[in-house]
Formats: C-alpha cells, structure tokens, sequence
C-alpha cells in the first residue's frame, strides 16, 4: 500500500520532488489547517507564544497612587509640617495629610490621602520638624491608573510573547496566558550518533539535537523532550505513537537508505504525506506529514541539510501552527556576489551575510556542515537556472 500524499504532491519538480518554494506553502498551509488550540499556561511557560486573546488590564498601572522619588509627601504650600511616614509595601494606616503638612515617602511607597506633590530629598532641607523647599503641584506622583486604567486593552490577540509582555502582564495582575504555542519533541535517530565527548571509532557528535531548541523557540514553540534512537524501525514506530506533542522532528531516517524507517513507519500509521523531498541542495531528504496525532516532520542527517530543512519546512510550520509571521521573512531582495553556480533543476541555498545591500556567500556550506551557517546571517535562494542578479534571502536566527 502506498503513503497517502496531498493533492498534487507526487511526481512534481526532479526527481518527483517538490519545489522549493512550494514546499514552503504546503508548511505554511499544513500548519494554518493545524493550528494549535489555545492553552492556559502559567506565565513562566509563555515566552516565545502568541496571545489567543486581548491583554487586559486587571488592575490599574499604577494600582495606587504611589510616590515616584525618596522624598516627602506634601500638601498645600510650604513649609509644612512633618506627620509621619510612609515606606513601600506599608499599609497607610488612616494617614492623611492637611493644608501645611508632609510625610516622608519612598519611591513606590502609597502616598497618604491628600497628597498633591512629592518634594525629592535633594530639594528639601528640614529643620526642627518642618520641611522647606520647592514643590511643584502634581510632581513625582504615579497617579493611579495614569498609565493604564483597569480593564483598558493594552495588546491584541495574536500579539508575540516576548520578555516584556510577561512583565508587563505580572504587572496588569496576570498568573497566566492564553497562548497558541505548538509543543514539539524530537528524535534523534542514528546508531552512528554520539550525544556528548568525543566520538568514538565510526561515530559522530549529534549536532541536530543542540541545534533545535533555539530553531524552535524562534518560530515560536515549546520544545518538550529531545530523545536519542537508534537505527530500529520498532523503536521508532513506538516513540512516534508515543510522542504527546502537536510536532515531531525526526533527526535523519528521512533518505531512503537500509536504516532510513520513517517513510515505512508513516505508511503503517496511514499517515497523509504532504512533502516527499524537495528540490533543493542541501536539504533534499526532508518530509513532512500528518497523523492522526499531529504532525512529523522528517529532517536529513547531515546538520547543515538539517538546517535548511528546517527553513523550508518546520519554521513555516510551527510559525503558521500559532498564527504568527515566518521569522524567516522580512529582508528584500539583494544581489548576490562571488562565483555561485545554480543547479539545472534543484534550488541551491547558499549561506551569507547581507552587509551594504548585497548578499557575500561565507563558503563552508557542505551539508554536514554547519561552520558556514554558524558564520552567516542568512540564506541566499538561489533559483534553478539563476543566471545571476537579485535573490530572495533568509533570515538566520
């Protein structure tokens, strides 16, 4: 029995495989039909997701009216009399000020009932229990609310989750979030692979499985687990069905050599197949699937092959999976210097840096590679039959 393919996926570009860039639409389109639900996740758990709904205010910035400078809480004009005191996170206690009289503050305390001004310590001067000095009305005071009232919006659903939304959410009295965020484990498959030290006689350091995470927070997902396989079509099977994530990333096993299971173990699981190879160099060997659990991903083996199937499908994925913008796009068009040759029919990614408006290839780029990656800023897409000029690139993270 052949693996179910989307409409379409067969016999397309050399080779059967898929062009590059439609590769790229069928991520996008496989993860906008994915799109993860909405999970209530503490705040500490949010970072890199996307807000499902509106923030708003559940209490007022600030919650209180509140002192801006060490100094003295005053009330009508000087001098005035000093009453008493007031320290941050101290219950006010009744005090309220009259005509003629002051409180000493400190920054953030809650100023007494009655305050118009904050007099800073370094423009008073007090002497025998009255403080002189010169006040301006409404000065060094966070009224309450005055940045935001409570209940006010202050960001839209579908707004990216950085360090500062956390913040500024703790800060509006929110524990949780809302958020679209795509949970992702991997698998790291190779009886050849070695997980730290120096590799031994015929093995290699796993370079995919450091790599990943940060792959995976930039498009916006919770990495849950990395594990390490060997080459047994069982294993694989099994870790697979056992996964519990909206993704899997299966780290080699996605060729079609004697060790390579994946495709066999999609077909028992009746998966449909969107992406069977892509025409691009490196990369060519890469997957993309869906189950009746989630979505499986298959990168190649070699890292650099790995990253670049990682832009052309697993970033649009999980970006389109939360309802977020690929990280990938933004940068225009450029010219691409040097010597590059394009291939007849396969799209050729070449890393670069873009520097004063023109893509400078930074060689290094073999697919088991990543020293030209770890030097670059981006891709540069060069197309099939580029007979040079301007090309499209991608960003790095």
């Amino acid at each position: 029995m052949d693996i179910p393919v989307a409409d379409g996926a067969a016999c397309e570009g050399h080779g059967g495989a898929v062009p590059w860039e439609r590769a790229r639409e069928r991520a996008r389109g496989l993860g906008a039909r994915s799109r993860v639900p909405v999970r209530e996740v503490p705040l500490n758990g949010a970072l890199g997701g996307v807000l499902a709904s509106e923030l708003r205010a559940l209490v007022g910035l600030p919650a209180f009216d509140a002192s801006a400078m060490d100094g003295f809480a005053v009330a009508g004009e000087g001098p005035w009399l000093l009453v008493g005191s007031q320290l941050a996170g101290a219950p006010v206690a009744g005090l309220a000020l009259g005509a003629g009289e002051a409180a000493e503050v400190a920054t953030g305390a809650r100023v007494p009932k009655g305050t118009e001004a904050v007099l800073p310590y370094e423009r008073a001067e007090v002497v025998d229990g009255w403080v002189r000095g010169d006040a301006l009305p409404g000065r060094h005071v966070r009224w309450s609310g005055e940045e935001t009232a409570p209940g006010e919006r202050v960001l839209p659903a579908g707004a990216e989750i950085g360090p500062a939304v956390l913040g500024l959410a703790a800060s509006l009295g929110h524990d949780t979030l809302g958020v679209r965020l795509p949970t992702v484990s991997v698998l790291v498959t190779g009886d050849e692979i070695a997980g730290s030290g120096l590799p031994g006689e015929g093995m290699v350091r796993d370079a995919i499985g450091p790599m990943l995470p940060g792959m995976l927070a930039w498009a916006g997902a919770r990495l849950e687990r990395v594990r390490a396989l060997g080459d047994g079509f069982t294993d694989l099977g099994e870790a697979l069905a056992a996964s519990g994530t909206d993704v899997v990333v299966v780290c080699g096993s996605s060729s079609k050599g004697p060790a390579d299971h994946l495709r066999e173990v999609l077909r028992g699981m009746r998966a449909e197949v969107v992406v069977d190879g892509v025409a691009c160099r490196p990369g060519h060997p890469q997957l993309l699937a869906r189950t009746k659990g989630g979505v499986v991903v298959g990168l190649p083996g070699n890292p650099n092959a790995a990253l670049v199937a990682s832009l052309t499908l697993l970033v649009p994925l999980l970006s389109a999976m939360s309802g977020r913008p690929d990280p990938t796009g933004g940068l225009a068009r450029v010219p691409l210097a040097g010597e590059v040759r394009s291939r007849p029919d396969d799209t050729r990614l070449v890393a670069v840096r873009v520097s004063r408006g023109r893509a400078e290839p930074v060689g290094h780029d073999r697919p088991g590679s990543l020293r030209g990656a770890a030097l670059a800023d981006a891709y540069a897409v060069v197309p099939p039959g580029w007979d040079g000029g301007e090309v499209e690139v991608l960003r790095l993270p």
